[in-house]
């Protein structure tokens, strides 16, 4: 894979603190935010991030299984796709 880069989303029932929670499991694996947009649509939130990682010893299934962890703790569903992998499903 070419980037560091992930596609992150974030969605499930609006509640306190999933922002908080979502970004202080990223900060444990020293990933940055690039870019960020989310809303809430009745009572569901939901947020995507272009976010980056270091491109040394950065484990990506560990990374993936705490987001998927501090998720499920909050009750939104997260996903982790790898910018190269993201394009490349969503190409025309």
């Amino acid at each position: 894979m070419t980037s560091s880069r992930f596609i992150i989303t974030v969605i499930g029932s609006d509640r306190v603190g999933i922002v908080a929670s979502i970004t202080t499991v990223m900060a444990s694996f020293n990933v940055n935010i690039v870019d960020i947009s989310q809303t809430i649509m009745q009572d569901i939130f939901t947020m995507i991030m272009l976010a980056e990682a270091p491109m040394q010893n950065f484990d990506l299934a560990a990374f993936q299984e705490a987001m998927d962890k501090g998720g499920k703790k909050m009750g939104v569903e997260v996903k982790v796709q790898h910018e190269d992998v993201f394009h490349f499903m969503h190409r025309i």
